[in-house]
């Protein structure tokens, strides 16, 4: 009996004593999460964040960093920003998921809320941010405009552009933009604006009658420029745009118009030369036309002995009139002689 009660105060103890550590093993579990979280949970009560130890602990098992959450969500409410439009902690979490920059959001949020720019809300931002644009870079070029040079020093140094008269004018300009936050999404970026503002002080100045009138009123230029609504579906608006140096180039007018003549001098070379050969191959066909009507000449001729020939046998020409052809043959050839002509043939 003894022995019986012995074997179940054992049993009991080896029980309480499986209880004991398991309550201490889910203690101090209990413990190390209670301590990991404990800072942030209290952050979140004093800031009124609103974030509990439960939510901390699924951000963990979530993949979130529950610190980057937090610290987000605690600048929010400080600056004021859920009075203007709600920021739940699940939209910081799925912001975080899909790879956006949330401390980065939340700092273009808050800049923004203290620029007054109403039109920026969490669900722009975020948008923005995850389309890949700089948003707090965008919200301080909003607040602070910034200056681009056009030409873009990378690409070129000067813009050159040609007046009526023919003057190159090279122009380096300064543009001075700030942020379009309604047209972030979507709107073109710097090198459209450097793009078309190079576009339109060419045009000016190719629309001044004298380059004399663009180094007198450069100022013209820029109004020019300005009127013409630059910034049209782009990320920027245009503040100003200055002309910082304007140089005067080569004449291209003149140099255009020495070329054309050079070049219609080609041509009537070429055409005189054209016509320079026509008549050479004409003359040696009238060379050659002549040669043969001299042949048929000497033709004609060596056939008179034989007709005359044929004439004294027949009778129809007698020895006298043979000899009185011959007398007017050799005067003919003596008289060509004192003249200095060519001998007649015989």
């Amino acid at each position: 009996m003894l022995n019986r009660l012995s074997l179940l105060a054992d049993n009991s103890n080896a029980m309480l004593l499986g209880v004991f550590v398991l309550v201490a093993f889910f203690a101090l579990i209990f413990m190390l999460v209670f301590a990991r979280y404990f800072s942030l949970w209290i952050q979140c009560v004093t800031t009124r964040a609103n974030i509990s130890l439960p939510s901390l602990l699924m951000m963990s098992l979530r993949k979130v960093s529950p610190s980057i959450i937090v610290r987000c969500k605690i600048m929010a409410v400080q600056a004021g920003l859920t009075r203007s439009f709600p920021i739940r902690t699940k939209d910081l979490e799925a912001h975080y998921l899909a790879g956006g920059n949330v401390p980065n959001v939340i700092r273009a949020l808050i800049a923004a809320h203290r620029a007054g720019l109403a039109d920026l809300d969490w669900q722009t931002a975020a948008a923005i941010d995850l389309a890949g644009r700089d948003l707090l870079d965008a919200i301080r070029t909003s607040v602070y405009p910034k200056v681009i040079d056009c030409p873009d020093p990378k690409r070129g140094a000067t813009l050159s552009a040609v007046a009526k008269d023919g003057i190159e004018l090279k122009v380096r300009a300064r543009v001075t933009v700030r942020t379009n936050i309604k047209q972030l999404v979507g709107g073109a970026t710097e090198e459209t604006v450097i793009a078309r503002v190079g576009q339109g002080i060419v045009q000016a100045i190719g629309s001044t009658a004298s380059y004399k009138t663009v180094l007198a009123n450069p100022d013209s230029i820029s109004r020019t420029v300005l009127s013409e609504g630059l910034e049209a579906q782009t990320a920027f608006e245009i503040v100003s745009i200055d002309i910082a140096d304007v140089d005067v180039g080569e004449n291209i007018g003149a140099r255009l118009q020495a070329d054309q003549a050079e070049a219609q001098v080609r041509v009537a070379q070429a055409k005189a030369e054209e016509q320079r050969a026509a008549y050479t191959a004409e003359e040696q066909e009238m060379v050659a036309l002549i040669q043969e009507n001299r042949a048929k000449v000497v033709m004609a001729e060596a056939a008179i002995p034989l007709a005359i020939a044929q004439a004294l046998a027949e009778g129809k020409l007698c020895l006298v009139d043979y000899y009185e052809l011959r007398n007017v043959q050799a005067d003919t050839k003596m008289r060509d002689s004192i003249a200095g002509g060519e001998p007649a043939t015989k």
